[in-house]
């Protein structure tokens, strides 16, 4: 099936940084981004090639999403927990750039997953990463007690 990647994140507006789902499976999703000074975090130079973390990560969220879409529930909000060797060929993504952006399931249980991470631009590996996500089923607990709220 083919959603729309703002159908599978729960993002709004501005803070979807990916233009669309190109494939989706049950071990991974690839999504597309044009680089342009529409694009999020837009520098004279292009977007800076660490932007590229949060297209991976929105990623693992949209792959995340398309799987609850398949078994009718929405989709869950999502957490980085780390990441293992972001590394990027260059400092910036060029403008007009179209950067396909894939993430490849290697584990995952009810609410932590694992997943290789690549963007590419035409042909070229321009970064690579596996990031280790999180996905609790009580979100909004979670960012209560980050947000160092008093529990008594």
């Amino acid at each position: 099936m083919n959603w729309a990647v703002a159908d599978l994140l729960p993002h709004t507006g501005s803070a979807v940084l990916l233009d669309e789902v190109i494939a989706s499976s049950d071990t991974g999703l690839s999504a597309g981004v044009t680089i342009s000074p529409k694009s999020a975090f837009w520098r004279e130079e292009g977007v800076p090639a660490h932007v590229g973390l949060e297209y991976m990560a929105q990623t693992c969220g949209a792959y995340s999403g398309a799987k609850a879409r398949r078994t009718g529930e929405e989709p869950r909000v999502g957490f980085i927990l780390g990441t293992r060797r972001y590394l990027a060929t260059r400092a910036w993504f060029a403008d007009g750039e179209r950067l396909v952006v894939t993430c490849d399931l290697v584990w995952r249980d009810e609410e932590v997953g694992v997943f290789d991470c690549v963007i590419r631009g035409g042909d070229e590996i321009v970064a690579t990463a596996q990031l280790i996500v999180a996905e609790p089923k009580n979100a909004a607990e979670v960012v209560r007690r980050q947000g160092g709220a008093d529990d008594g």
